[in-house]
């Protein structure tokens, strides 16, 4: 296992290869919601995720639309993606796993709300779906 001062020197002799977000909606640390809505045709974001709570691990860079591409068109305006990090108890109802375990996922901007702004969250604990 790697310790964090390994880890800080490791990433300052290797610099991240993340491209610029300028304008990003979040920041690391900040809790979100997948939005949970289901529009037709091609979507990157799985079914699984939706509505499930996260905090954001990184800015992962601005980067032409996929959900836009798929349908050949340009992508554009380029939309921010972020790696989301979920417990796996939040995401899966009947994990029997450690609850350290965890899955990362990237999600672009245009998926995710902040928490305080989903009816019924507020400071709720993470992963509660409201009623």
């Amino acid at each position: 296992m790697t310790s964090p001062a390994e880890s800080a020197a490791s990433a300052a002799r290797y610099p991240s290869t993340y491209a610029p977000a300028p304008g990003h909606r979040f920041n690391i640390g900040d809790r979100v919601r997948v939005k949970p809505r289901f529009p037709p045709g091609h979507r990157r974001t799985p079914l699984y995720i939706r509505g499930k709570t996260g905090t954001i691990e990184r800015i992962c860079g601005a980067f032409p639309n996929p959900e836009e591409l798929a349908y050949g068109f340009d992508g554009e305006p380029k939309k921010v993606l972020y790696r989301v990090r979920f417990s796996q108890r939040d995401v899966w109802a009947a994990y029997q796993g450690p609850d350290r375990d965890i899955i990362e996922m990237e999600i672009y901007e245009h998926w995710l709300e902040p928490m305080g702004s989903v009816p019924g969250f507020g400071d709720a604990k993470p992963g509660l779906t409201p009623v």
